[in-house]
């Protein structure tokens, strides 16, 4: 798997020839404005819940590729009934075998509404499986004991977690969240884009490297493989 980092929260995965993006959220977002939406081409587009900074440009890209919307059932009715744009409907707990691998949509301790006031459904993430590896995107949340439970279910190669604190977990907790996970590393997302949710780096790698846990904290536009 090829991860893609395109700020905030919002990256691409590549594997097995198919490309997922995940909470897309660029054009409003200053430290993204050198990446080009029109050149995202996704197959799928994975939201984990529908506040703006998660699903700003969803619409536009799916529209512009052609790709699926994977979301809980009530994000993909909005979708659908507002945009015209077909999607996958999922919930927490529920997996489905996709070409590019299988999808288990987990739960999230978050909130959930679109911009407009609409409800969004419960939060989630998703674990990604296949040949290629296991990766878990929890999706903006805190820490809680059923990581636990995730890590002794699925042997987890690479975990996704937020760490800018405030809306979400911080470093602190999400190095603890690796341990419940049995992660082998940690990619860091949902951090510095605004002021409420700045970090110092140096501290957040000293956070991973008393659990003992490789961390990758992406810049925009880079890749890494998985």
């Amino acid at each position: 798997m090829i991860f893609t980092f395109l700020g905030h929260s919002c990256f691409t995965l590549k594997t097995k020839g198919f490309t997922l993006l995940f909470d897309p959220f660029i054009t409003g977002n200053s430290l993204a404005s050198h990446i080009d939406i029109q050149s995202i081409q996704p197959d799928f587009v994975l939201l984990s819940h529908a506040h703006g900074d998660h699903i700003a440009d969803a619409e536009v890209i799916a529209k512009q590729s052609g790709s699926t919307i994977i979301a809980n059932a009530e994000i993909v009715h909005y979708y659908k009934q507002n945009h015209n744009i077909e999607g996958h409907p999922m919930n927490s707990g529920g997996s489905w075998n996709f070409p590019f691998g299988k999808i288990i949509m987990t739960h999230a301790y978050h909130s959930s509404s679109f911009p407009d006031g609409s409800y969004g459904g419960n939060p989630n993430g998703f674990i990604i499986s296949n040949e290629e590896g296991t990766v878990y995107y929890s999706g903006d949340t805190s820490l809680s004991y059923d990581m636990k439970l995730l890590g002794e279910r699925y042997s987890i190669s690479t975990a996704i977690l937020p760490i800018g604190d405030n809306f979400t977990m911080d470093a602190v907790d999400a190095a603890k969240a690796c341990t419940f996970l049995k992660a082998k590393q940690c990619i860091a997302v949902h951090f510095d884009t605004f002021s409420y949710i700045k970090v110092h780096h140096s501290w957040v790698q000293k956070c991973f490297d008393e659990q003992s846990i490789p961390l990758i904290l992406p810049k925009i536009g880079e890749y890494y493989a998985l």
